[in-house]
């Protein structure tokens, strides 16, 4: 694609105009807000996947319209049936796939003390196999249609560590890093991108079910957490979106193999408290 400037056009390159996309997780949080923006940036066609029946049939009907088609299947990712019946899917709605783009996951805490074997089986089943399997499903439709596609694989800032609630899903989402990576380099022949987009903590109704469910949270866990973020809020799913738009279009030009990290803290800058002022001047300096 030509990388000129064009002023008449500026952002040209962040256009889905007639692209045909599948979203993970895409009836309600962060899937939904990036299918809303494709929607915005002229997809043609949006297929959305998830388990609720319900809400994504309704999700699909308020994207549709405008030039845009949008669908709901509904499939359990945690099974190799249900990771399956999302190809199918994708063939007989679309029949091609331009953007795929990963956002469901299993986020259920569990420590070294209390994860099972059977915990395990589940956690990687969702957050790696699944994505791998998708991955190459939708590499060969590209592959088979001539078509230079796009991923992005969403992983988490806890894939670095995490604390200590968190040592299945960190040690899944580190598992992804190296499959993105893995991935972007064997479809590289192709003119197929993959990249992986690291979120932070965000506000979204999957997040306020694992608050109640794993940390008897109160009903104003929202307002509490915030007041201790360095920009004083959380992630919203509409600017995280943002960076999935990026990667996923032509805007961020030939990135593949990309691990980003998008959150308000820096992993590995130790145990300052979040938002702190860094002194000016420092005991030590004046030995």
């Amino acid at each position: 694609m030509d990388q000129t400037l064009n002023p008449s056009s500026p952002f040209a390159h962040a256009s889905f105009e007639g692209k045909y996309a599948v979203i993970t997780g895409g009836s309600q949080g962060l899937g939904y807000a990036t299918a809303e923006l494709m929607k915005a940036r002229g997809a043609r066609t949006l297929l959305l996947i998830g388990r609720d029946s319900d809400k994504g049939n309704r999700a699909a009907a308020r994207l549709t319209g405008e030039g845009c088609q949008a669908h709901f299947h509904s499939a359990d990712l945690a099974t190799v049936a249900g990771t399956e019946s999302v190809v199918d899917a994708t063939e007989t709605l679309l029949g091609r796939v331009d953007v795929f783009v990963n956002c469901a996951a299993a986020t259920w805490r569990g420590s070294v003390w209390n994860t099972t074997p059977a915990m395990w089986t589940e956690m990687l089943a969702m957050n790696v196999q699944m994505p791998g399997v998708l991955v190459t499903a939708f590499a060969r439709i590209m592959k088979r249609e001539g078509i230079h596609g796009s991923m992005v694989l969403i992983s988490s800032i806890a894939h670095h560590g995490g604390n200590s609630v968190l040592w299945p899903y960190a040690t899944s989402k580190h598992a992804l890093e190296a499959l993105a990576k893995n991935a972007a380099f064997s479809l590289m022949a192709e003119g197929i991108r993959v990249n992986m987009l690291n979120p932070g903590w965000m506000d979204t109704p999957a997040e306020h079910e694992v608050q109640k469910q794993f940390h008897d949270a109160p009903e104003d866990w929202l307002s509490r957490a915030e007041a201790q973020q360095p920009f004083g809020r959380l992630l919203q799913p509409q600017e995280v979106a943002r960076g999935i738009c990026f990667l996923a279009s032509a805007e961020s030009g030939m990135m593949t193999g990309a691990s980003i990290d998008f959150d308000q803290t820096i992993p590995g800058t130790g145990d300052l408290p979040r938002g702190e002022t860094v002194p000016e001047h420092f005991p030590w300096q004046d030995r």
